[in-house]
């Protein structure tokens, strides 16, 4: 359960990999995918986003960025996911270009749960084995299928 994120993308989005030139393209593309299942204002997760990538780097090293923010009028965090078919600066730690992008939105009074959130999907991402996975996986549903192993066992509705 610990590497499941499925609480976290269940009502969020994964989107089939893309191709983008830079940071902006690759956020606005989870913005975007994010406000339609939050019915949020895209501009308004974009723009929080990239205030929190102004105070520093969510690039945390192994080709992975989790760019995150604190947004009004959401319940509970929701996470997004994107692979990018060719990694993008994120100022990483580690100076790698990041392809495997996990966008956290969370409420602006949720300190302790948007802390957790980070924490799983660091945890989750950290593995090598899942990020090779995620690397070779080539749609929406492949990637659901690693990132929420315990959806993937729930009967259909």
């Amino acid at each position: 359960m610990a590497n499941d994120l499925t609480s976290l993308l269940g009502e969020g989005a994964i989107l089939d990999p893309i191709h983008v030139e830079n940071r902006k393209q690759a956020l606005t593309a989870l913005a975007q995918a994010l406000a339609e299942t939050t019915k949020l204002d895209a501009r308004d997760i974009f723009d929080a986003v990239m205030e929190r990538e102004r105070l520093g780097s969510t690039g945390v090293g192994e080709g992975v960025a989790i760019p995150h923010a604190r947004i009004e009028k959401l319940s509970h965090p929701v996470g997004g996911f994107v692979r990018l078919d060719q990694g993008v600066d994120f100022d990483a730690v580690d100076d790698r270009p990041c392809d495997l992008i996990f966008m956290l939105i969370a409420p602006v009074g949720s300190g302790a749960d948007h802390l957790r959130a980070l924490a799983q999907v660091s945890r989750t991402l950290r593995q090598a084995e899942l990020r090779e996975a995620l690397r070779k996986a080539g749609s929406a549903s492949a990637i659901k299928a690693i990132l929420c192993p315990e959806a993937a066992k729930a009967p259909a509705a």
